[in-house]
Order: C-alpha cells, then sequence, then structure tokens
C-alpha cells in the first residue's frame, strides 16, 4: 500500500524535504501545501540570497554540520538548473581591539568546521575590497557566495513535480482533530510541518514544541546600483557575542545592487512587513508574553535590541553606521529600498533565551521544523534530508 506524507510550506526547505523522500523512496506520495499563490512567497524569498560559507556556528551544532555542506549542495543545483550565480566572497572586518576576540573566535569555528577561511593583517585588505576600511586583523571567506532565492526554490520545485511530487498552492494546513487544508480534512500517513513562522501554531495544535515560541524580527534594507558604490565582496562586522544576528553589513544581489542591513527590529506579526500593519490582537499577546519571557531571561536585553535596532529605520543613522566599514557609503545619496524579510525566531520560553540552533521534534505521526532560520537557505538542501530521515524513519 503506498504511503502519503503531507508537507506543510512551499518554501525551499519544504521542497528540499519532498525531494529528499522521493528521493529516497519514490512510492511514497508527497504531498505539498502552501498557503500563497506561490512557493518563496516569504523567508525563502526575502532573505539575502547569501551562500554562507559555515563559520559563525558551533562545531557541534546541526548549523555548522549543514550550512557548508549545503553550500555546495546548492551551487550544484544552481549550475544544475542555469541559476544566475557569483561568488564574491566575504570580509569580516574587527572595528576595534575588543573585537579581536571575536574574530579569532569565528576563524577557530570555521577551521573547526572544514571551512575555507583566512585571518590576514589590516594591509591585505585592500588588494581584496579597496573600499572597506580597518586597522585590525580580517577574515576573508573566499567560498561566500550569492545567488537569486526565489529562482532557485522555484527550480528546486519544479524538481520536485518531476520526481513525482504535487503541489498545491493557496493551500493552508491547520490542525483541529485531524489535518485540515483550507478547512477541509485531509489524510496522511505522516505529516511534516515545514511551515516557517507558522511552525509553531501547528506543532502547538498537534502537542509538540510546548516550551517555545516564536519571536518575530524585521529586517530591512536599503539597496543601490554597484557602480555607484563598486564595492567587490560582501563586507560584514564582527557580530554580537549572544544575539542571533549579524549585524549592519553589505551584500551584493546577482542583480549588481548592494544592500545595506538587516535591521533586526523585534516587531508583533509574522507577517509584518510593514511597522503599522500586519498583525493581530493575538500577535500583541504573544508579543508581550515573549518579552516577558526575554526579560526574565539572563542572556538577552530585549531593551538594548531595540534601542540598537530601532534608529537603523533612519537613513541617516544606517549610513552612519555603515560607513564604518565602507567611509564612501556616507557619500552615496541615492539609496532605495528593498523588500523587507522577517526572521521568525524561536524563544526558549522558560529560558527567556533565543534558540541559535536548528529544532526538529516529532513523533510516528508527524515531524515538526520549529527552527530554520540563516543559515536555513543555504543548509536547506541537507537539512532536507536530515530531516526526510526522520520522518521516514518515524512514519
Amino acid at each position: 500500500m503506498t504511503k502519503k506524507i503531507v508537507i506543510s510550506g512551499g518554501g525551499i526547505l519544504g521542497i528540499s524535504i519532498g525531494i529528499a523522500i522521493l528521493k529516497n523512496n519514490k512510492q511514497i506520495e508527497v504531498e505539498l501545501h502552501e498557503k500563497e499563490p506561490r512557493v518563496a512567497e516569504h523567508a525563502s524569498g526575502r532573505n539575502s540570497g547569501v551562500l554562507h560559507a559555515g563559520f559563525y556556528y558551533s562545531p557541534e551544532s546541526l548549523k555548522a554540520k549543514f550550512c557548508r555542506e549545503g553550500n555546495t549542495q546548492l551551487q550544484s543545483y544552481i549550475k544544475k538548473y542555469d541559476v544566475p550565480y557569483a561568488r564574491p566572497g566575504k570580509v569580516v572586518l574587527a572595528q576595534s581591539e575588543s573585537e579581536l576576540a571575536g574574530l579569532v573566535k569565528l576563524y577557530d569555528r570555521g577551521i573547526k568546521n572544514g571551512v575555507d577561511l583566512e585571518m590576514r593583517p589590516a594591509r591585505d585588505l585592500a588588494r581584496i575590497e579597496p573600499l572597506a576600511a580597518t586597522d585590525h586583523d580580517f577574515l576573508w571567506s573566499p567560498t561566500t557566495g550569492v545567488s537569486d532565492p526565489i529562482k532557485v526554490t522555484e527550480a528546486l520545485a519544479r524538481e520536485f513535480v518531476s520526481l513525482g511530487g504535487s503541489i498545491k498552492l493557496g493551500s493552508e494546513i491547520t490542525f483541529r482533530s485531524g489535518l485540515r487544508a483550507n478547512g477541509e480534512s485531509i489524510s496522511a500517513d505522516h505529516f511534516i510541518n515545514a511551515a516557517g513562522a507558522y511552525s509553531i501554531d501547528l506543532a502547538h495544535a498537534m502537542g509538540f514544541g510546548s516550551e517555545y515560541r516564536v519571536m518575530p524580527f524585521l529586517g530591512t534594507y536599503k539597496q543601490v546600483d554597484q557602480k555607484t558604490l563598486p564595492i567587490r565582496t560582501l563586507i560584514y562586522p564582527v557580530p554580537h557575542p549572544v544575539n542571533p544576528f549579524l549585524g549592519v553589513h553589505f551584500t551584493l544581489t546577482i542583480d549588481n545592487k548592494v544592500k545595506i542591513g538587516p535591521t533586526a527590529i523585534p516587531i508583533l506579526g509574522k507577517e509584518q512587513y510593514r511597522l503599522t500593519n500586519g498583525f493581530t490582537f493575538r500577535d500583541i499577546k504573544d508579543f508581550l508574553r515573549n518579552t516577558t519571557a526575554i526579560v526574565r531571561g539572563e542572556k538577552h536585553n530585549l531593551g538594548s535590541i531595540a534601542i540598537s535596532e530601532f534608529p537603523n529605520l533612519i537613513e541617516k543613522t544606517l549610513l552612519q553606521r555603515a560607513a564604518k566599514l565602507v567611509p564612501s557609503a556616507s557619500s552615496v545619496n541615492r539609496w532605495g529600498k528593498k523588500r523587507p524579510g522577517i526572521r521568525s525566531q524561536l524563544l526558549n520560553v522558560s529560558k527567556g533565551e533565543l534558540v541559535q540552533d536548528f529544532v526538529v521534534e516529532g513523533d510516528g505521526r508527524s515531524t515538526h521544523v520549529l527552527n530554520a532560520v540563516s543559515p536555513g537557505w543555504t543548509a536547506a538542501m541537507p537539512f532536507g534530508e536530515y530531516v526526510a530521515k526522520i520522518a521516514l524513519k518515524l512514519s
């Protein structure tokens, strides 16, 4: 008898899970449901498009395990489907003596993770990125690349269908005494929850993830033509030692734009792409509960995050901060807006802690991806294989 697996979530991870299942066993019926009219409508299509090298993450983490491998696998798919790709590399700059310890920590992590990574003296920076500035050592990551996240996800969706999978667009999965699609009951031998920001809601309804909730953060960008600010590489600061954000940085896009961002603004709604709308009364209640949990915890200071990040919504402030990395950025006056994204950050309520690693829970009936934030796009292929193996073993 043919088994049927239902997946919720038409982002790159949900599609990658479906591909992995069908490659493992083509006799299984795999049906993927996406509530939007197209795939990659949210996080998968609104991320930076950066193929991360994998040096930010603790060696024992799932992120470290899958990021470097995912970078390589994603490059293979990009080449296979003729999706635009570039590999400009990345520099990470220490902006003060106090940040050098953090830089060394990143380097050590990268080496342990098997990443091609170099520690270089300040005098070498001009040869790699003439527009960047530092008086200290910096990291050079030659394997960091960029591509088009929407085109990559769409290509993977076509492969999924070619393998025998089916995609139901405009179909929202909920759970009320059983699985439902747009309110209608559906059957499945196993359910895989890869619904991004809404994974936690499905998980709670099915009895999983009780210690977690989602804390969304809005990421906004400014962009300009690369010919106006002709940087060669991606340029990042040393990240905050505790908070899971990489700081204001410069990235390149495949269509020759330079982006500054993103911000990390704590917001109310899972789809609140504007500060003034996109949230419900329930979102307000959840935000207050989340805030209370973080305040009670000892690891993060939400107030300091907000105080640090909200000024970045002002272009003048954002450019002043960015100019510490690239001084000439402050003289550019033709910055436009880039479509914002939302980081649906998992929060451990009892600890008041923003969860750093990927999180998966499940049983014989269902598997739930509770946390798949950055580098979720880069790591999607091997992470999808990992989730598929869990689901196939449990089902």
